[in-house]
């Protein structure tokens, strides 16, 4: 059986191929790693999943802004592909929400299939009410409240709620990277 555990240092490079063998190069066009980018996940809010010593499973939650009000974005969740099916995935996205709330934060959202992520709570939110950068299937930007109306004001654009390494966006055509003013 796996244990689930917050992520450590040592654990970057198992994450890496796990995300590279999951995902792909393509994974850097998605709307959602432009959010990440230059930003470093939220604290105590990325968890690993291991047994007998192999990393099964990552999944890191980062800091947004959506309109004027912060929020989680959830991903990359990944799991060893010969390990699917076995609960890991969501193991880990209950460790990492409860652990939200639990540190007062009131509202997750990922883009994603509804049909996996309804498991844990998630719906998909109203058409058009929130934003990511890019193209993103409206059909697929899925929100879930940690507290009592914690989605109630969250509409607008996506944007990082901070940066926490400098990025240059124009080397991959997605012009200026945003001023810490912006945020």
């Amino acid at each position: 059986m796996w244990e689930i555990r917050p992520e450590r240092a040592d654990d970057a490079q198992g994450i890496e191929a796990l995300l590279a063998a999951s995902f792909g190069p393509g994974r850097y066009a998605k709307s959602a790693y432009r959010l990440r980018e230059g930003v470093r996940a939220e604290g105590g809010l990325s968890f690993v999943a291991v047994e007998d010593g192999i990393l099964r499973g990552s999944v890191r939650f980062w800091p947004v802004y959506v309109g004027a009000n912060p929020a989680l974005l959830l991903g990359p969740l990944a799991v060893d592909g010969a390990q699917r099916g076995r609960g890991i995935g969501i193991a880990l996205m209950n460790e990492g929400i409860g652990m939200a709330q639990r540190l007062g934060h009131r509202a997750v959202l990922l883009v994603g299939d509804l049909s996996y992520y309804s498991r844990v709570g998630f719906s998909v939110l109203k058409r058009g009410s929130v934003r990511f950068p890019g193209p993103v299937d409206p059909g697929r930007v899925l929100g879930l409240a940690l507290a009592e109306g914690g989605l109630e004001h969250v509409a607008g654009a996506v944007r990082r709620a901070r940066i926490d390494e400098a990025v240059s966006a124009d080397a991959v055509g997605w012009g200026p990277a945003p001023s810490a003013l912006e945020f």
